[in-house]
């Protein structure tokens, strides 16, 4: 199974810039996007719907703002909008699909850097969040979350970190919740084949200037313990320009 997530950092933007060519190119099975900044309402979902997609979309009640949607070639046996928190369901961070055995979470973590509320809450979420997903995990153990963390967990995932340690998506809270949560049962897939590489999936530019400029790997596939000997691939599609972002692409065997 082929899965990737995606912040496409408005969805009509990277349709514009090709985003459908590019998914009908790759032909994966599974497609997470986060900051949609959409409703499906808005978005030309034939197009999506012509390369075989079945789509899903949590998007927030502000407009063009925040927002998650979910496309897959297999039918859902379940999907659920949100945790049932309504002061995060009310921003679209959190859309959950059934394949199966499997739970495959696409979620947009709040972004700290406009002041202390939203870092407050922030850190709210993810206490939240993991709280919620304890509780899941229980009847489907068989998880997958992918998504725009908006944290570098560790120093090899940010550019120049002593500069970095007082900055919102790499505060010390935020890496040691990133610590709890690989540590309550999940792998971080991409750690998991590449212990030592440094590489990131967000910059400040959408070119091919991403080499030279700095970066951060806020952008993550957290597989559960029970399934984590079944990832096969993690690549950082660092060549595809629709966002400030990358793709983030797994590969695993449930068979």
């Amino acid at each position: 199974m082929k899965i990737v997530s995606y912040n496409v950092n408005g969805v009509r933007s990277a349709l514009e810039k090709g985003l459908v060519e590019w998914i009908d190119q790759h032909q994966f099975d599974v497609i997470c996007i986060q900051e949609t900044k959409a409703h499906s309402g808005s978005v030309p979902v034939l197009l999506i719907e012509s390369l075989g997609y079945r789509h899903y979309w949590h998007s927030a009640k502000r407009k063009g703002y925040s927002g998650v949607a979910t496309f897959t070639k297999q039918k859902p046996n379940q999907v659920n909008q949100g945790m049932g928190i309504p002061k995060y369901d009310d921003e679209g961070r959190v859309i959950r699909i059934d394949l199966g055995e499997l739970t495959i979470l696409n979620c947009y973590f709040p972004n700290g850097h406009s002041g202390p509320e939203r870092q407050a809450y922030k850190m709210s979420f993810l206490e939240d969040f993991l709280n919620w997903v304890n509780r899941l995990r229980v009847e489907r153990p068989n998880m997958i979350v992918v998504g725009d963390y908006n944290i570098a967990h560790a120093e090899i995932d940010i550019t120049d970190p002593l500069r970095k340690e007082n900055t919102s998506g790499f505060k010390r809270e935020e890496r040691q919740w990133m610590s709890k949560w690989f540590d309550s049962g999940f792998v971080d897939a991409f750690r998991h084949l590449f212990p030592d590489e440094t590489s990131y999936t967000w910059w400040r530019t959408t070119r091919a200037s991403r080499q030279t400029t700095p970066g951060w790997r806020l952008d993550y596939q957290s597989v559960s313990r029970p399934i984590s000997d079944r990832i096969t691939s993690v690549t950082h599609l660092q060549d595809a320009f629709h966002s400030d972002h990358c793709p983030v692409l797994l590969e695993i065997d449930l068979n």
